[in-house]
């Protein structure tokens, strides 16, 4: 093909794909295993190179804690006098003395909140104010109820002076009629004699008769009127007694309806420390199943007490009265001192173990420490003055002597058999023991750790722990 330019170029032509024959397949099937083998052989390498970076790292640390750990070294201290005593130790908590919690027995809107965290208060003064317009109407209407209920009284009371004077008035009138019935029976009498006579007539005597009978029932008609007005007299009294029954009633409501009010006006029940405030301004409280916790007052945080749970092994052998100091988070260099102040007897199980309540009481005039601190207090229990001290790991330590070896290390220090019974006896071995093998080793007259002591002293007395 030419171009414009003259060029030759020559044409491509493009090979189309034709059918593979029959022995091509099979080759093609042939070399299928040596590919999946090759394929395979790439995954592994590939998986070599992953796995290989920790394998080697561990590896490596390995030999560096391992391989190169060297042998047991052994550290020596001298055997010294000094003092040493027997402490028990806990975990407690710093508390005040008292500490009050301070709630609310009426509901309402909180108003006003006059104290917040930390304000020193006095018995008596104003906490916080709930709402009193509610109970302020509340008083208002138990006060009309009660002046309502004292006018119904003098009102009785006037009723029953009425019905006084109406009972003497019907008292008069029986009398009155009385007079009248005996005048004209008399009368009634004469003339009916006088009629039997022929003196008067007939229908005189019916008339004197009638006349009696009438003064007769008029009496009646009086006695009966004076017993009504007795009765109503009576019902009068017996209102104004219930009235003066509604009148105390009526003033309980009244007196209820003031301490309700009251009650509006929190304050504060001792003086001390303001050390919790669950309050604020325009929160409602409700008091209708028990009385929520509104404030918690700590009592003269200068003196405070720490709680702590003594293992029942360990509760018998603490007094009251005795020395203890205590370590916090807050002052890790600084120890603090107190005393046993009480040893409750009231058990505490947890998981079967079983602990006491151990209160040490001390000072805290500069107000460090704080209520909540966790404290790790020391309680001596024993103690022992100028004896032998060597570290407790020398009692344990036992070199590779044979027997005979043994024996003759005691002869040379002489020790006997009957002598290492004791525990002198078995310090005095452990150090002659400890001593030869660490002047073997170029150490000290006693080997073990440096931080733990037990001394034996004079008369073959132990102690179980030791402090410098």
């Amino acid at each position: 093909m030419k171009t414009a330019a003259g060029e030759t170029w020559k044409a491509t032509t493009r090979s189309w794909p034709v059918r593979s024959s029959v022995p091509e397949k099979n080759q093609n099937m042939a070399r299928l295993p040596e590919i999946l083998k090759l394929f395979w052989l790439r995954s592994m390498m590939s998986r070599a190179l992953l796995v290989a970076p920790p394998v080697a790292l561990i590896l490596w640390m390995g030999y560096v804690t391992v391989g190169t750990r060297t042998t047991a070294q052994y550290f020596t201290a001298k055997v010294e006098h000094g003092d040493i005593s027997q402490v028990v130790q806990a975990t407690g908590t710093i508390n005040p003395v008292n500490t009050v919690p301070v709630g609310s027995v009426v509901s309402g809107n909180v108003v006003s909140v006059s104290v917040d965290f930390n304000s020193q208060v006095k018995k008596g003064d104003i906490l916080a104010q709930i709402d009193p317009v509610p109970f302020e109407n509340a008083l208002a209407q138990a006060q009309a109820s009660y002046q309502n209920a004292v006018a119904n009284v003098a009102n009785l009371e006037a009723q029953i002076g009425t019905g006084q004077a109406n009972v003497n008035t019907m008292k008069a009138n029986v009398a009155k009629a009385h007079a009248t019935t005996i005048d004209m029976g008399t009368t009634q009498n004469r003339t009916k004699l006088l009629a039997d006579q022929g003196v008067f007539s007939g229908q005189q005597r019916d008339d004197a008769q009638a006349n009696y009978d009438e003064a007769v029932a008029s009496e009646n008609a009086a006695a009966a009127q004076e017993k009504q007005a007795e009765s109503q007299l009576a019902s009068t009294v017996a209102q104004r007694d219930q009235a003066k029954a509604q009148v105390l009633i009526q003033k309980a409501a009244v007196d209820s309806a003031k301490l309700e009010l009251s009650y509006c006006t929190i304050r504060a029940p001792i003086d001390g420390t303001v050390i919790n405030r669950t309050v604020n301004v325009g929160q409602p409280v409700a008091a209708s199943l028990q009385a929520p916790n509104l404030f918690s007052i700590g009592q003269d945080l200068k003196h405070m007490l720490v709680y702590s749970n003594t293992d029942e092994a360990d509760v018998g052998r603490i007094k009251v009265g005795k020395q203890a100091t205590f370590r916090v988070d807050s002052f890790p260099r600084e120890t603090f001192n107190g005393t046993v102040s009480q040893v409750r007897m009231n058990a505490t199980t947890i998981q079967n173990v079983v602990t006491y309540n151990t209160m040490v009481a001390f000072d805290n005039l500069d107000l460090r420490l704080f209520p909540g601190m966790t404290a790790y207090i020391s309680i001596p229990v024993a103690e022992a003055k100028n004896v032998v001290k060597i570290p407790n790991g020398a009692l344990r330590y036992k070199p590779d002597l044979t027997d005979n070896e043994r024996t003759a290390l005691y002869a040379k220090y002489g020790i006997q058999d009957s002598a290492r019974a004791t525990p002198a006896g078995r310090v005095a071995a452990t150090s002659a023991v400890g001593g030869a093998a660490a002047a073997a080793s170029g150490g000290a007259t006693a080997s073990g750790s440096a931080s733990e002591q037990t001394t034996g002293g004079p008369g073959g007395r132990t102690a179980q722990s030791a402090r410098r």
